[in-house]
């Protein structure tokens, strides 16, 4: 899969949905930034918007948002139920696809350092971007909310942002931006209007008051619908499930005389929650994901109605192709991808600081070449299919300029296999020496590629009339292996010696 990273802006402002539409439109104006929902909620006073990106366009996109709404939300006349601090109140990068915890972190350092210089808005870092303990509490950052924080920050060190200055913007107040897990936000309704049973109710399931580890909970009163609310951040559903924080609620109130009315999720959820949910109330007998046929259709990977073979399926189909040579650029893509795991297992690791700057640099060229190895797998494919295609011609010059094509590619997934082994040597001898042996790996199958794909280009030249090109490709493919070799054998030798 793509990189992706989802982000979940919180802004204080639920009641005017024009506003809540220009953020929107500030983030979207971003290329490539989705817009998944909106929500806005009256009585608190806020709205809860989620976006998915390419990381590099995260930070872009979510600075717009704050700019816009730092224009059009005043601090200093909002009121509502929601505890708050600022105009964009929290903004939580939570990584999706092929992004680490540690990229993440880098993504809101990067984008508190902007808010905090171009926008004179203080920012605390929480969660897994959280520069201390103290301060990886959402609720212990926001504690005073906006007017306890606007009368203490220059006075008490305590309080010294992370990021912008040690004083409240008014208008735009201060700002929380962090790194976590998916989280679902969870409300339910109770059959009163007594705020302090909920108060009494959240209390109980709150982590912070002894019950689950996992919950955030707060009573509210809605008096809109003359009902009060438990409001709820579940902050690893996989720890705590909706179902037995439900089932807890019901039970606490009915020790009032109250029942639950409903229940609502806020903004998205992951699939995996609600199926816990379906499987503890229907007490489905040994269900497993695969019965969902959502799921089912996602794994097949439909296109317009047919499966599609996976790759595996394909090589070992009767087809010629995709053959060793296609195989042998998936294996410079698993080396690539190896080596970026190693590297994201290493930077932001205290004992590996000095080499941060460097295996960061190393990640990035690793994802470009598994992205550039995977693309060659399906142009090596093409280039056999472009032979045969060239033989039913029966033209001569024709069929030498297919066979000079179909060698070209298996060099080009040499040369990116051996700048991959390169960087692969980097990484074993200064990665997360815990995952050595996977750096290892990522040496031995980046040397597999060189040799596989060494194969397809020598075969690929006996059919070649053009003696120069014939001795020009196997120099270099010769030139490539030996060097391959030396790289995968230090590698090696470097493995085995911590082993």
């Amino acid at each position: 899969m793509a990189k992706l990273v989802e982000c979940v802006p919180n802004f204080s402002e639920g009641r005017r949905p024009e506003v809540i539409d220009a953020i929107c439109n500030a983030i979207t104006s971003v290329d490539g930034v989705v817009l998944l929902d909106k929500e806005m909620d009256r009585d608190h006073n806020r709205a809860v918007v989620t976006f998915v990106c390419h990381p590099k366009d995260a930070v872009e996109a979510a600075f717009r948002g704050y700019q816009k709404a730092a224009e059009l939300i005043d601090m200093t006349t909002h009121k509502g139920e929601h505890p708050r601090m600022g105009a964009c109140d929290v903004c939580p990068f939570i990584p999706i696809s092929d992004v680490s915890i540690e990229d993440a972190i880098e993504l809101a350092n990067r984008l508190g350092r902007r808010v905090g210089d171009e926008l004179q808005i203080p920012v605390y870092l929480y969660e897994d971007a959280a520069t201390s303990a103290k301060r990886k509490n959402l609720a212990k950052v926001r504690q005073g909310q906006y007017e306890g924080i606007r009368d203490i920050i220059e006075s008490d060190k305590k309080r010294k942002p992370d990021y912008g200055p040690a004083k409240m913007n008014l208008k735009a107040g201060a700002t929380a931006i962090g790194v976590r897990f998916p989280l679902v936000a969870f409300n339910v309704y109770l059959d009163t209007n007594k705020k302090w049973i909920a108060d009494r109710i959240a209390d109980a399931v709150r982590s912070l008051k002894g019950g689950y580890r996992f919950v955030k909970a707060l009573g509210f009163e809605i008096k809109e619908r003359d009902q009060v609310q438990i409001s709820m951040n579940l902050v690893n559903y996989t720890r705590t499930p909706i179902f037995r924080v439900f089932e807890t609620i019901k039970s606490e109130a009915a020790r009032y005389g109250v029942n639950v009315t409903s229940s609502e999720v806020v903004g998205l959820v992951p699939n995996d929650a609600l199926v816990d949910v379906s499987d503890f109330y229907l007490r489905l007998e040994n269900f497993s994901k695969a019965q969902i046929l959502e799921e089912k259709l996602k794994e097949a990977g439909s296109v317009g109605g047919q499966a599609a073979e996976s790759f595996y399926d394909e090589v070992a189909s009767s087809s010629p192709a995709p053959g060793g040579g296609s195989v042998a650029a998936a294996a410079g893509a698993l080396s690539a991808a190896l080596s970026s795991m190693v590297c994201r297992l290493t930077v932001g690791k205290k004992q590996y600081a000095d080499v941060k700057d460097e295996l960061s640099d190393i990640r990035d060229e690793c994802d470009i070449l598994r992205t550039e190895l995977v693309d060659l797998v399906e142009t090596d494919k093409e280039a056999f299919n472009k032979v045969m295609e060239a033989f039913k011609t029966k033209d001569e010059a024709v069929i030498e300029q297919a066979n000079k094509g179909a060698a070209e590619v298996p060099l080009t997934v040499m040369k990116k296999a051996l700048e991959v082994l390169t960087m692969a040597e980097t990484v074993v001898n200064k990665g997360n020496e815990n995952s050595i042996t996977d750096a290892g790996v990522a040496g031995l199958v980046g040397m597999a590629a060189v040799d596989g794909a060494g194969y397809n280009v020598k075969i690929n030249l006996t059919s070649i009339t053009d003696k120069s090109f014939v001795k020009k490709m196997t120099d270099e493919a010769n030139a490539i292996i030996d060097e391959g070799r030396k790289i995968a054998d230090r590698i090696k030798k470097r493995v085995e010696s911590k082993l």
